[in-house]
């Protein structure tokens, strides 16, 4: 009885022994594992591109960086992501991975779609062909629009409107490689319709403006009147009691506009005479579509108006302009500061 005591001792003792080896070589491989998910991945510059390219499965991504010399023990992570079931839950796109990124974080970055993210600025008082040309500057940037003719990029995008022109919002935006410009163009459009709506809904009472898209034509001529914030109030006012009164608007912007190619810098008498849907010193009201990109301020002087009795404006030739009630002090300040102009460059 004493002797199967001490062989049952025995044997229980020794799968003592042998449960704790196992248990140590289990903690030791989970040790190891957790070391090679979280050893920096071998990067020597301080940022790596790296793209996830469409169907690549994350097998195929450990792989490639294994055979660059990136990512040791690439089955390691595989078989991470399978344990943690999201081995099929990488996104394509590119990655931006810093000096000192570990596997374990690269495989968050893929997890969550934290790609790498590009810019286009769209700029206040920019015309299509502006924007248009900032696109084609972005590689990354697919283009899909296959005209510079605003009418046919309003049909093109769907817009209700006849013309593109104007009809994107002014701001930064962020796009991954891949992305359009037909995206990019739909997002400013309803950054656009947003911010119109909103000013729309706080305007001042009653204006000469049939809708939010009469509001916007005339924003955005302020906005290539003058630069000057401080001004904005004040022209829309102009224009807005000119519109009123039943006075021609007479904004050399719009006539530039409506010159197009032909403008070469100058404006002479017979451009403010020949008759183009644009040249306010010969059309009644409101030119039919915006003529650049409104930003905010613009926008919000077109739809609230400073009250003054100014009808005209003239250029110092500073970025800032004179304004006058009467066409005789506006035309005293005309030959004044055209004078002074004058005797600057000379």
């Amino acid at each position: 009885m004493a002797s199967s005591d001490f062989r049952l001792s025995l044997n229980l003792r020794f799968l003592s022994v042998v449960g704790a080896m196992l248990l140590l070589a289990v903690f030791s491989a989970l040790a190891y594992v957790w070391t090679l998910l979280n050893k920096p991945l071998n990067i020597q510059q301080d940022v790596l591109v790296y793209e996830v390219e469409q169907g690549s499965s994350l097998t195929a991504v450990t792989n490639e960086l294994a055979t660059a010399g990136i990512l040791d023990a690439p089955g390691v992570l595989t078989l991470y992501a399978r344990l943690r079931g999201d081995a099929t839950s990488i996104q394509t796109g590119e990655y931006e991975l810093q000096h000192g990124i570990t596997p374990r974080e690269f495989l968050g970055k893929m997890l969550r779609g934290d790609t790498l993210q590009y810019r286009v600025t769209l700029v206040e008082g920019w015309t299509l062909a502006q924007v248009l040309n900032a696109f084609a500057q972005s590689p990354q940037l697919e283009q899909e629009i296959n005209s510079s003719d605003p009418h046919d990029i309003a049909d093109q995008l769907g817009f209700g409107e006849d013309s593109a022109e104007g009809m994107f919002y002014p701001d930064t935006y962020f796009f991954t490689k891949g992305s359009s410009d037909r995206e990019i163009l739909k997002r400013a459009r309803q950054r656009l319709d947003t911010v119109l709506e909103e000013a729309w809904q706080n305007r001042l009472g009653a204006l000469p403006y049939d809708d939010p898209y009469d509001a916007l034509i005339l924003a955005s001529i302020i906005e290539k009147e003058s630069a000057q914030g401080s001004e904005r109030g004040h022209i829309a006012g102009v224009f807005v009691r000119r519109l009123e009164q039943g006075m021609r608007l007479q904004s050399d912007p719009t006539v530039i506009y409506g010159m197009g190619t032909n403008y070469d810098g100058d404006i002479r008498r017979q451009d403010l005479q020949e008759v183009t849907p644009y040249n306010t010193y010969r059309i009644d009201g409101l030119p039919p579509s915006p003529i650049a990109l409104a930003g905010i301020e613009s926008i919000t002087a077109s739809m609230n108006p400073l009250p003054s009795d100014y009808l005209y404006f003239v250029s110092r030739g500073d970025g800032t302009h004179y304004f006058s009630s009467t066409l005789e002090e506006h035309n005293a300040a005309v030959n004044r500061f055209q004078l002074q102009s004058a005797v600057e460059e000379q």
